[in-house]
């Protein structure tokens, strides 16, 4: 959301050529209102030739299956938000050391919300606890590669899951 109103002083907001762009000014507190995006961390964990996946209950993407993810809690690690997601999503729990990087991102963007994600990766091996969805999970699931195209999913699902199987494609281990 474009913001109206400065959040320090309430003062409303103009626009001020700045580093190249246009920006909000807040004529009272002298200063720039940026407009970041919002970060986000996920975890695709493998078991051979299958892939966890949870079925979103809440927007964007109600209904579809995505990899566990959500935002980042301010001054939380994007490991540890990671693992927290997981957690929350699919009661697995995972040492944050475990996660393997996987990529960071820009996904497309949600209107005026821009999301930068970290992708993280593991194995099975590396969680533990019985897979249950959890909050904004309508389902958890184990989904075969070969099944992905059966299932509605997130935008950049399909391919951060292929690019976690190309670079482990034997063992699924990270």
């Amino acid at each position: 959301m474009i913001p109206s109103f400065c959040p320090q002083c309430g003062t409303e907001l103009g626009e001020r050529r700045i580093e190249g762009r246009d920006r909000k000014w807040c004529g009272s507190c002298e200063r720039p209102v940026y407009r970041n995006a919002v970060p986000c961390a996920g975890v695709t964990v493998l078991d051979g030739d299958r892939v966890l996946l949870v079925q979103r209950t809440a927007p964007p993407g109600e209904g579809e299956w995505s990899i566990p993810a959500g935002h980042l809690e301010v001054e939380e690690e994007p490991r540890v938000g990671a693992a927290r997601e997981l957690k929350e999503e699919t009661g697995l729990s995972i040492d944050p050391a475990a996660l393997t990087l996987l990529e960071t991102a820009q996904l497309d963007s949600l209107g005026e919300k821009h999301v930068v994600s970290v992708g993280y990766a593991a194995s099975v091996a590396d969680v533990t606890g019985t897979p249950e969805a959890g909050s904004d999970a309508a389902a958890v699931e184990w989904v075969p590669l070969d099944g992905l195209a059966e299932r509605p999913l997130r935008p950049h699902v399909e391919q951060r899951v292929r690019v976690r199987f190309a670079r482990w494609p034997t063992s699924g281990s990270s």
